[in-house]
C-alpha cells in the first residue's frame, strides 16, 4: 500500500527521469493488440485484476494477472524467508515461461517494487513499465523506508504479535482507509478485499531493492496511472513524484481511489488499453 507516508518519501531520484515535453502518445489498435501482465498489490493476488483482464481479453489482448508467492491461491506457498526477490522471481518466471515479448508490466502499489526489479532482470522483454498509483522505488531501498519511524515500530509490533514475526496480517477495511483512498469501492468490493486478502509475508517488505541496471535509460516506455494516492503526491509537490507528471514518463490521470482494478475497472482497462 502507499499511502500518506509517501509524503515523507526521500531518496536519490532515478537517473531515468527527466523532465520537459508532449505527452508521449497513446499506442492505437493500429499498432497492434498487446500482451499485459498485471501484478497486485500488498494482500491480494491476481484475482483482484479479474474484471479489468476479462475486459482487456474482450478486445482481443493477451492478460496474466499474477498472484505472487503466500497470497491468493498461493497463500499456502507462504514462508517466512518468502521475500521480495522471491515476488521478482514470481514475475519474471510468468513471463519467461509463457516466452512473453513486447509485455505491458503493470504493478499497482506495493507491486511498483516488484516490476521495477522485473524490468532490472528483463529489460528486453518489455514494451512498457506501468505504475498504477505508485512510483519506482530505488536501488537500496525497501517498503519499510517508506514508513517513518514509530509508524514503522507499530507494524513490526503487529506483525510479532499477529504474524508469528514473519507475516503482515491484513489491517482491515477501514485501517486501509487511513493511508489510502478508498474511493469509489462500494460495499461489495470491501467486502470482497476482506474476505479475500491474506496476510503479506513481511520479508517483502524488508528486503532491499537490488538493481544492476540503475544508471542506464531502458528502451521501453515508462507510464503512471495517478489515482487519488499518487494525484495528491503530484498536489502537494512532492519532487520525485512531481518528475513522474513530465517526459520520459507518459502520465495519465484517475479519478479513483487506490484501487482502481475494483472502484473503476472499466476505465483502468481503456487506459491501459492505451499505453
Amino acid at each position: 500500500m502507499l499511502g500518506a507516508e509517501w509524503l515523507r518519501w526521500t531518496y536519490l531520484p532515478c537517473q531515468t527521469i527527466a523532465s520537459g515535453g508532449e505527452p508521449i502518445p497513446w499506442r492505437t489498435k493500429e499498432h497492434g493488440l498487446a500482451t499485459y501482465v498485471l501484478v497486485p498489490g500488498a494482500w491480494l493476488g491476481g484475482w483482484v485484476w479479474q474484471d479489468v483482464a476479462a475486459r482487456l481479453r474482450a478486445d482481443g489482448h493477451d492478460v496474466y494477472p499474477v498472484t505472487l508467492t503466500g497470497l491468493g491461491e498461493r497463500s499456502h506457498l507462504a514462508r517466512p524467508d518468502t521475500d521480495l526477490e522471491t515476488h521478482i522471481a514470481d514475475v519474471v518466471n510468468v513471463i519467461a515461461w509463457n516466452d512473453l515479448r513486447d509485455v505491458i508490466l503493470a504493478g499497482h502499489s506495493y507491486a511498483g517494487i516488484v516490476v521495477t526489479g522485473v524490468a532490472d532482470h528483463i529489460p528486453e522483454r518489455l514494451q512498457a513499465l506501468v505504475y498504477v498509483d505508485s512510483a519506482p522505488l530505488a536501488d537500496g531501498q525497501a517498503m519499510v523506508d517508506l514508513y517513518p519511524p514509530e509508524g514503522l515500530a507499530a507494524l513490526q509490533a503487529t506483525v510479532d504479535a499477529k504474524g508469528e514475526g514473519w507475516r503482515f496480517p491484513f489491517p482491515g477495511i477501514e485501517a486501509l482507509g487511513e493511508g489510502a483512498s478508498l474511493a469509489g469501492l462500494d460495499e461489495a468490493d470491501r467486502s470482497l478485499m476482506a474476505r479475500k486478502a491474506v496476510a503479506q509475508p513481511w520479508r517483502t517488505y524488508t528486503q532491499p531493492l537490488r538493481l544492476q541496471n540503475a544508471g542506464e535509460t531502458p528502451a521501453y516506455r515508462r507510464v503512471v496511472i495517478a489515482c487519488d494516492d499518487i494525484r495528491g503526491m503530484v498536489a502537494a509537490e512532492v519532487p520525485p513524484i512531481v518528475a513522474m507528471t513530465a517526459l520520459p514518463w507518459q502520465y495519465v490521470e484517475m479519478e479513483t481511489g487506490h484501487w482502481p482494478m475494483l472502484s473503476a475497472p472499466a476505465e483502468l482497462a481503456r487506459v491501459l488499453d492505451g499505453v
